[in-house]
């Protein structure tokens, strides 16, 4: 299955976006994840819906929006128009996770699924047949530069033995303390989007690319 590296523009430079999207592209970036947050669900806010239909406008790059907001099923139409490629939600953040994975399949993009750390990995099994991508946080949503979890790669494992049974082709994404030291951990227990933020854009982000060449491969188109 296809490794996917998908840089965080939560550690973007907001004053000059564009640059960093020419730099990632010419690196061979091919997705691009979107923090949404709305104070509710996660103590803070962060991007919304005016940006991201600014951004679209910058790059070609996959969306892959993920929604860290309370009853999800109200912003789906309006996060796709705004240039979703990828709508994932929260599993805690809705009482009706069914609705809103049919919400996200009327509108034609692809469905993901989220779950934090302390959410047992048990609750995803109705849904595993019918998302495309399901997404472990390895950090507590919210806030950027955490350190990684140790005990989500365990998490990682039985998520992927649970798509291999019932989705093989669902994609297995981490986000939250991503690093060039524990990406060998993240991606042996079988996920293969990692979203990345610092590991990215921290210092220069096209050397860092090359890295994640090396430790992360076929990650970037060539």
């Amino acid at each position: 299955m296809e490794n996917i590296l998908a840089p965080s523009i939560l550690s973007a430079n907001f004053a000059d976006m564009a640059s960093d999207f020419r730099i990632l592209e010419k690196g061979g970036v091919k997705w691009l994840h979107v923090d949404v947050m709305d104070g509710l669900f996660v103590p803070n806010i962060s991007l919304g819906l005016t940006v991201i239909s600014s951004i679209r406008k910058a790059t070609d790059m996959f969306f892959d929006v993920h929604l860290m907001i309370v009853d999800p099923i109200r912003y789906i139409d309006e996060f796709a128009k705004a240039g979703a490629d990828l709508i994932s939600f929260h599993l805690e953040a809705t009482e009706n996770a069914d609705a809103v994975i049919d919400k996200i399949r009327a509108t034609g993009k692809k469905v993901g699924i989220v779950i934090k750390p302390k959410t047992p990995t048990e609750i995803l099994l109705p849904y595993v047949e019918k998302v495309d991508d399901i997404m472990i946080m390895s950090v507590e949503p919210g806030f950027g530069g955490q350190s990684y979890i140790p005990g989500s790669t365990k998490r990682i494992a039985e998520v992927k033995a649970m798509a291999m049974e019932k989705n093989p082709e669902c994609l297995i994404e981490v986000d939250g303390g991503v690093t060039f030291a524990n990406i060998p951990e993240i991606t042996g227990a079988g996920a293969n989007v990692l979203v990345a933020g610092s590991a990215v854009y921290k210092g220069d982000i096209a050397a860092n690319l090359l890295k994640f060449k090396e430790v992360f491969p076929g990650c970037l188109a060539e």
